[in-house]
């Protein structure tokens, strides 16, 4: 099994690529900040008992480890073993039926706009990076989303946030002035 990696705009964040799904479900991600909200993946918790590991990000088909105190010539091994490990030994990335909250809730035209336009263009570009923008709400003109693994944190995703995301927004839905995290 050869595991690629990429290095994500974010120096905290790197992106591994185990050439096999991880979620399984295109869209679907999971980001887990520490061992306790990872109880139900044994591959991250597996993850967290890397010495320096803070964050895990499973997207369809890579994951995003996010270190702290630590430097990624010295973990990067470690962390290399546990997904090769993982996979080898043909565990399960989920121990159950795990999945975040449905936000399939009613939202008016503007924010299905919105959500919509997220889901096909931005959340693409973003998952690119190892990391993911998810809508949350629409309210009195602003966009308010959430950024998860290698988006969480990373220096650059202000500027991402105003000159892209922002930008391709406004352009597409006047309703819409601005955007916060």
């Amino acid at each position: 099994m050869f595991i690629q990696t990429e290095e994500t705009p974010n120096p905290a964040t790197m992106k591994f690529i185990p050439g096999k799904d991880v979620t399984g479900e295109s869209g679907k991600t999971f980001y887990f900040k520490n061992s306790e909200e990872a109880s139900s993946s044994p591959l991250a918790l597996s993850l967290f008992d890397v010495d320096g590991v803070v964050g895990v990000f499973l997207g369809y088909d890579f994951l995003t480890i996010t270190i702290e105190e630590v430097e990624w010539q010295n973990i990067k091994p470690s962390i290399l073993s546990v997904i090769m490990n993982h996979y080898v030994s043909e565990s399960p990335i989920f121990i159950e039926d795990f999945g975040q909250a449905d936000q399939s809730e009613d939202l008016d035209e503007v924010s299905e706009k919105i959500k919509e336009i997220i889901s096909s263009h931005i959340r693409p570009a973003v998952a690119q990076d190892g990391g993911d923008i998810i809508f949350e709400y629409f309210k009195d003109g602003i966009v308010y989303v959430s950024m998860k693994g290698s988006c969480d944190g990373c220096p650059s995703s202000t500027m991402t946030l105003k000159n892209g995301v922002e930008n391709l927004l406004k352009h597409y839905i006047p309703e819409v002035q601005g955007v916060s995290i």
